[in-house]
C-alpha cells in the first residue's frame, strides 16, 4: 500500500529539501519513519491497550470479539502495509476489503470518533515524529470517517 505515502505525503507536507529524514516521502515511508516493525507493532498493542482500559472506548471495546489477541496481530499486519512496510495482511487474508470486513457492525460517528479517540492516544504515546504523527491522525480520521454505515442519531447530529 505505498500509495499511503504519495498521498498522505505530497509535495505539500514535505520541505524543498526531501534529504531531511523527519519528512515522509515515497522513499522514506511511514513504516520507517515509525521504526519498522517495532515501532507499527508499538502502535497496534498501544492502540489496543487503551482501547481495553479506557472507559471512553467502552461501546468499541463492546463490538470486538475478546480476548484481543488475534484482532491485535491482524491489526499489526495490516499497519504494517498500509504504512508502506511489510504487506503482512495482504499475504495472509488477501485484499483488507475494510469497509466490508466492517460491515457487519453497526458503526457510527460515535463509534468512529472512540476509536479516533484511542488512535489519537496511541500515536501521542508511540510517535515522535511531528510530521508523520500529524498526518497519520489525517489519514487515520479518513479511513475511520470511511468506516461508518450507520447514520447519525438526532443526539449525535447536535454536537
Amino acid at each position: 500500500m505505498k500509495w499511503l505515502s504519495s498521498l498522505l505525503f505530497s509535495k505539500r507536507n514535505v520541505t524543498q529539501n526531501a534529504a531531511q529524514q523527519n519528512h515522509p516521502t515515497v522513499e522514506n515511508t511511514p513504516y520507517k519513519l515509525i521504526g519498522g516493525e517495532q515501532g507499527v507493532r508499538a502502535l497496534a498493542e498501544r492502540f489496543y491497550d487503551i482501547m481495553s482500559t479506557d472507559p471512553q472506548a467502552r461501546d468499541l471495546l463492546a463490538i470486538h470479539p475478546q480476548p484481543l489477541d488475534t484482532i491485535r496481530q491482524r491489526f499489526f499486519e495490516y499497519l504494517s502495509g498500509w504504512m508502506g512496510g511489510p504487506p503482512l495482511f495482504e499475504q495472509q487474508y488477501g485484499h483488507p476489503r475494510l469497509r466490508a470486513r466492517h460491515l457487519p457492525y453497526a458503526i457510527n460517528e460515535t463509534l468512529r470518533d472512540q476509536w479516533m479517540y484511542c488512535m489519537h492516544m496511541a500515536l501521542e504515546d508511540t510517535v515522535d515524529n511531528p510530521a508523520l504523527k500529524d498526518g497519520l491522525r489525517q489519514s487515520f480520521w479518513q479511513l475511520a470517517t470511511h468506516m461508518i454505515n450507520q447514520p447519525s442519531t438526532p443526539s449525535q447530529s447536535r454536537g
